[in-house]
C-alpha cells in the first residue's frame, strides 16, 4: 500500500472513531444498563487490557480464584501470547476485549491485574459492542480508564472491585461474591477493629449525608483523562478515588487540577480511598501530610467527604457498582446502595 493511501485510510479510520464517540456522548440520557448475575458454572472471560501477564504462576492464581467461585475462566488469546512480554499491542489488547463481550458464551469479564496502558486503547474501542452486550466487568487501578469510558458512552454499569492477582482475603471475597453473584444492597463500611492502634480506621473530613450516583477510581488516571473525550463527569454525584504510592504533593497538584477542572464543585460527597505508602518523602519539596492535603483542598466544601475506605491497592478490597445511587454518610463513614445494580 502506497505510504499515501495508508495515510489517507488512518485519518479515515481516526474520523471515525471520533464521530462514533460524539455521538454517543450526544445521548444527553443514558439509561443505565446493568448486567446479569454471574452463577455457578459460568464460563468467563479474563483479559490483560493494561500491563501483560506471562508467568504460569499468575495464571494459575486467576485459575485459583475463579475455580473456588466455581466459575469456568476463559484465557483471551493475546493475553496467553502475544507480541511482548510485558505489553501487547493496542489491537491485541482492543481484540480480546471485543471478544470477551461478543462471546455470548461468556458470563463476565475480568482484569488479570493492571499495571499501565488501559487509556491507550479508548479510541479504538467500539462501544456498541459493549453496550449491545452487557456483562460484568471488574477490575481497579490502571483500569479505572475502561470504567470512565464505558460508563460515559454506554451507561453499562461496571465494578470497581479486585483483578485476579489480588490478594482476596475473606473482606475482599465476600464482598465480591456478594457484589456479583447475589446482588445484595451492600454497606460499604470498614470492619471494627479490636486492636489499639487500627490499621483501616476512617476520617472524617466533612460530616453529612447525600445521594448521588457512585463515579471514580484511581486518582492519577481521572487526572490523565482530564481535557479528553473520556473525562470524569461528577455534577451530582458522589466521587470516590484511590491510590497507592503517591507522595502528598503529587496528591495534592493531582486534586487541584481537578478542583480547577470545576470537578469538585458540584459534587454531592467524596469517598477518599486508604492510600497505601502516601508519605511525604522528602520535606524540601511539601512539607504537609496525607490527610492535610485533603483538608486544605476540600476543607471549604459543604458536601459530606470521609478518608480510608478499603477501596483500593489495600490487602482487603470491596467491590463498588460504578453508575448506581449510593448514600454517603461521613458520620460513620459508610456508603449504602440504593438501587438494583444487576438485572435480575
Amino acid at each position: 500500500m502506497e505510504r499515501r493511501n495508508y495515510l489517507k485510510l488512518l485519518a479515515l479510520s481516526g474520523i471515525a472513531t471520533t464521530l462514533n464517540i460524539r455521538s454517543l456522548q450526544s445521548q444527553q440520557y443514558r439509561k443505565k444498563i446493568k448486567p446479569k448475575p454471574l452463577k455457578s458454572g459460568d464460563k468467563v472471560a479474563v483479559i490483560a487490557p493494561s500491563t501483560a501477564v506471562s508467568s504460569p504462576d499468575d495464571i494459575q492464581k486467576a485459575n485459583e480464584i475463579l475455580e473456588y467461585l466455581e466459575l469456568v475462566p476463559v484465557f483471551a488469546k493475546n493475553l496467553l501470547k502475544g507480541s511482548g512480554y510485558k505489553t501487547r499491542t493496542i489491537d491485541e489488547r482492543i481484540e480480546d476485549l471485543h471478544w470477551a463481550f461478543e462471546n455470548k458464551d461468556l458470563k463476565a469479564v475480568f482484569c488479570i491485574r493492571g499495571g499501565y496502558g488501559s487509556a491507550s486503547l479508548l479510541d479504538k474501542i467500539d462501544y456498541n459492542i459493549i453496550k449491545n452486550n452487557p456483562k460484568i466487568f471488574c477490575g481497579y487501578s490502571d483500569i479505572t480508564a475502561l470504567h470512565l469510558a464505558i460508563n460515559k458512552l454506554t451507561g453499562l454499569i461496571t465494578f470497581h472491585g479486585p483483578v485476579l492477582l489480588s490478594q482476596f482475603d475473606k473482606l475482599t471475597l465476600d464482598s465480591f461474591k456478594s457484589t456479583l453473584f447475589e446482588g445484595e444492597f451492600l454497606f460499604y463500611k470498614n470492619p471494627d477493629n479490636i486492636q489499639l492502634r487500627n490499621p483501616n480506621k476512617t476520617f472524617s473530613i466533612i460530616e453529612g449525608e447525600a445521594e448521588g450516583e457512585l463515579i471514580g477510581g484511581n486518582l492519577s488516571i481521572i487526572a490523565s483523562l482530564m481535557g479528553t473525550p473520556y473525562e470524569i463527569e461528577t455534577d451530582n454525584k458522589i466521587l470516590f478515588i484511590e491510590d497507592v504510592g503517591e507522595e502528598p504533593y503529587r496528591l495534592h497538584r493531582m486534586l487541584t487540577q481537578l478542583k480547577s477542572g470545576k470537578k469538585l464543585d458540584n459534587i454531592s460527597g467524596f469517598v477518599i480511598g486508604k492510600c497505601n505508602d502516601c508519605k511525604t518523602k522528602s520535606t524540601t519539596t511539601w512539607d504537609m501530610s496525607e490527610l492535610e492535603v485533603y483538608k486544605d483542598i476540600l476543607g471549604d466544601y459543604d458536601y459530606p467527604i470521609f478518608y480510608g475506605l478499603l477501596i483500593g491497592h489495600t490487602n482487603s478490597q470491596f467491590t463498588l457498582p460504578i453508575g448506581i445511587n449510593f448514600t454517603i454518610n461521613s458520620g460513620d463513614n459508610s456508603l449504602l446502595i440504593k438501587e438494583n445494580y444487576l438485572e435480575f
